[in-house]
């Protein structure tokens, strides 16, 4: 009997303690947003938690709302097929932060309020740019929330032993349900707490896991890399670049475009900007991106003997007879070492990670649509806050049930992949405007228009017609095939196309950039003189 089949079985016999175990974390979450809901009076409370968190206290939280289904599901399975090549996942996204840091936490602490639009609107013409930033911010938030419904769907129907398709839809309009409620419940304040309580399970979880991997190979991690290249059925050929992005010049592509969307990405999600605004000063901002960055590359650091005694201690096969994208390979290995009720709590932990990336997500798409698109471009700046913390509640709503809807399609990609495609499409819209707007004084809201809009358009396009969507059999639809774009990932061309609009759209823009603006806000962004 395989792997997978015991781990169904057990999960079966075992469900009363993983029903319980669910329960009560996602109860202790719940009870954490009312708590933190009931301390939320104002819009600076929903959208910004009042700025009352420490620098570690955001980190801790910014490393909850990072350490994602992708993380903890998506790269393990990555590394446990992929070898090498999947743990170039791992330290993309640790390099990332090193963009946020040098170039984006402090001064978007500085120049913005809420959102990524009031960086733009400082020195352009509000409505068009706060459009821009809005749409783009939602349709980033709705490709990285994929990946969080891909994974909860994998998880839960592998735990309850669900296989019939009616049941993994249920469970993942399950997650949208609670998501809705997180946000609309505790704002911003509810979301941090949550984050914070999750980074600490996840990390816990994380090296428990990583102990009983290492003690079963005598803590030799020789041993363990050579047992993964062994059991892996490729030889040695599975610790060596080449075995994903290598094989063919194409692939070699895909794996520059890769790269370049991971490290890039971070600094343009919108779900991590918004954390910066969380924080009383800028220097906190700073702290706070130091504190995530070690903790994040601990957790980082683990996905080594997570995806590697994945492979292992496991079949390949029944890895990918659980998940064709491998997702469920950090469960099926917490079974392995722990039995039925590790397999429950880690399980758990990954769900109540799911949960809670989810609800930074989409508190970071209706902040935006209720601050930028309702208040400010709709209300033309005439809305009240609790017009618009309403207005923010009700896009929670709405966006909940878009992801609901794409997430159910999606559950059977790696979600590793899908967040990498939601780095690319951060990447070409949103960091090119941010650092145009930051430090270049001859932008106009052309050249946002341009960027925004070009960067945006260019890399979902390229995402709908390539393999990821159609074409292959690890496809988002495997029956139709309309793909002609040959890369996976978009970055490649997208990103730097999103830099030229921007560069090209303000050298033709017939608009004078406005040189005093660009003064007062470089002032600003550097020294923190005047911000909120």
């Amino acid at each position: 009997m395989s792997i997978h089949q015991l781990a169904v079985d057990s999960a079966s016999d075992n469900r009363p303690l993983i029903i319980t175990l669910f329960s009560v974390f996602v109860l202790a979450t719940l009870g954490i947003t009312v708590w933190a809901g009931r301390q939320t009076k104002d819009a600076n409370d929903f959208y910004a938690g009042g700025r009352s968190f420490s620098g570690f206290q955001n980190g801790l939280a910014i490393s909850g709302d990072y350490m994602s289904a992708a993380s903890f599901l998506g790269i393990a399975g990555a590394i446990a097929l992929a070898g090498y090549d999947g743990f170039l996942y791992s330290i993309g996204f640790l390099v990332a932060w090193l963009v946020a840091l040098l170039l984006v936490a402090e001064p978007l602490r500085n120049t913005g309020r809420y959102t990524m639009g009031d960086v733009l609107a400082y020195r352009m013409r509000q409505r068009p740019v706060r459009t821009a930033a809005g749409v783009s911010t939602i349709v980033v938030s709705i490709f990285y929330l994929l990946a969080q419904m891909a994974g909860a769907g994998v998880l839960v129907s592998l735990l309850l032993g669900i296989t019939n398709e009616a049941g993994k839809v249920l469970i993942v309009v399950l997650v949208g349900v609670v998501m809705i409620l997180y946000v609309t419940i505790g704002g911003m304040k509810g979301t941090t707490w949550v984050q914070m309580v999750k980074a600490v399970m996840l990390i816990a979880g994380a090296l428990l896991m990583t102990f009983l991997v290492l003690l079963k190979f005598d803590f030799n991690v020789s041993d363990l890399l050579g047992e993964a290249a062994k059991n892996s059925g490729i030889g040695h050929a599975f610790l060596e670049p080449g075995l994903k992005y290598g094989l063919t010049p194409t692939t070699k592509l895909d794996f520059i475009s890769l790269g370049i969307a991971l490290v890039l990405g971070t600094a343009g999600l919108p779900h991590i900007l918004i954390r910066f605004y969380t924080v009383p000063t800028a220097k906190a901002a700073r702290t706070s991106v130091n504190w995530a960055i070690g903790i994040i590359g601990a957790f980082y650091l683990m996905t080594i003997a997570l995806g590697f005694g994945a492979a292992a201690l496991l079949d390949r096969n029944d890895i990918t007879t659980s998940n064709k994208a491998g997702n469920t390979a950090a469960p099926l290995l917490a079974e392995e070492l722990g039995g039925p009720v590790l397999l429950a709590v880690i399980s758990a932990v990954a769900f109540a990670t799911i949960l809670a990336v989810v609800a930074g997500l989409t508190l970071a798409s209706s902040s935006s649509f209720a601050h930028d698109l309702y208040a400010n471009v709709i209300r033309k700046g005439q809305a009240t806050q609790a017009e618009e913390v309403r207005a923010a509640r009700w896009a929670t709503v709405g966006i909940g049930i878009v992801a609901v809807v794409l997430g159910v399609f999606a559950r059977d990609l790696n979600v590793a992949g899908l967040v990498a495609l939601a780095f690319a499409v951060a990447a070409s819209a949103n960091l090119p405007t941010i650092l145009y707007s930051l430090f270049w004084k001859r932008f106009t809201t052309q050249g946002a228009l341009w960027s925004i809009y070009g960067g945006l358009v260019s890399s979902v396009v390229l995402v709908l017609f390539s393999p990821v969507v159609s074409g292959k059999e690890t496809s988002m639809f495997k029956h139709a095939d309309f793909y002609w774009f040959p890369l996976e990932n978009p970055g490649l061309i997208s990103i730097p196309l999103g830099f030229l609009l921007g560069w090209v759209g303000s050298l033709l823009s017939k608009e004078e950039p406005d040189k005093a603006k660009y003064a007062e806000l470089e002032v600003r962004s550097l020294t923190g003189h005047g911000a909120h």
